[in-house]
């Protein structure tokens, strides 16, 4: 009788514990659910993007070397000068202004340019007395540039030009001003001219130019590359209406400068989520950071 009740007390007990681990279960199971719901139904702060036109096109990129719009050299024998300019000094002169004053005439400047003196080695032009004087017109460069054949279709005078140098930390612009009428057959390459703006003269004859010929250049619908993502051949944003996402799919063309172009699935005017897509859903519930 003793075993029995023994029995019957530790059978109580173990299922007042089963009992309790269930409902310990449930109660903790329950306060998830409800955190859970509680977080899914809070708005998720997002950094919003109004969809706006930006300006896309596509490009070629060479290089080459700078030539002076107008140059203008002569050699002059140190005997024969009576005042001229200092040529040690490179400085701007005007047109007409006197380079040098000879026993027999005066030298005047053809075109408004930059006067300097070309070194003279010893034993390559004779004696070292004379000066070889240099004007160069360089408000504005011309860049021989190559090409290949497969832009014959591409390229017509007027193309806009971006020029770059690591002299300086800035774009000079230009436009294609000519080009060849026939192509190389042994380079298969095509021969073109542009020119370069350089109103403040800091680019000089000689120097080396990276070139980027701008093309199929259009404003187009813009949205920044972190807002769109990519699954498989599927692309897509999320768009906010009145603060609820939705699920946008898009088509898009050229990228440029962290731009993305699109061609269709937006408007002008439409919030998109910027950054952390990463961390929303759709139809979820957002606060748009200010």
């Amino acid at each position: 009788m003793k075993t029995k009740n023994k029995i019957i007390i530790f059978l109580s007990i173990f299922f007042l514990i089963i009992v309790s681990i269930i409902g310990a279960r449930a109660f903790i199971n329950s306060k998830i659910d409800k955190a859970i719901k509680k977080a899914k139904s809070r708005p998720i702060s997002v950094i919003s993007y109004t969809v706006k036109e930006s300006d896309f096109y596509q490009s070629i990129e060479t290089f080459g070397t700078a030539i002076a719009n107008k140059s203008f050299s002569i050699r002059i024998k140190k005997e024969d000068i009576i005042k001229s300019i200092d040529f040690n000094k490179q400085q701007i002169i005007k047109k007409g202004s006197i380079i040098a004053s000879l026993k027999d005439r005066n030298i005047v400047a053809p075109f408004e340019g930059r006067l300097g003196k070309r070194e003279i080695t010893p034993g390559i032009l004779g004696n070292n007395n004379s000066i070889i004087a240099t004007l160069d017109d360089s408000t504005k460069l011309k860049v021989d540039i190559k090409l290949p054949e497969n832009y014959v279709g591409i390229l017509k005078n007027g193309l806009k030009v971006q020029a770059t140098t690591d002299a300086f930390n800035k774009i000079f612009n230009g436009e294609v001003k000519t080009i060849s009428s026939r192509v190389d057959p042994t380079s298969r390459s095509i021969l073109a001219q542009i020119e370069v703006l350089n109103p403040r003269l800091e680019l000089i004859p000689g120097i080396l130019l990276n070139i980027k010929v701008i093309y199929d250049q259009r404003k187009s619908l813009s949205i920044p590359e972190e807002s769109l993502i990519i699954q498989g051949d599927n692309k897509f944003v999320y768009l906010i209406d009145n603060n609820v996402l939705k699920r946008q799919n898009i088509k898009i063309g050229l990228r440029n400068f962290g731009k993305v172009e699109v061609l269709s699935g937006l408007e002008i005017g439409d919030k998109i989520v910027a950054e952390g897509t990463n961390k929303v859903r759709n139809k979820a519930k957002v606060k748009i950071k200010k």
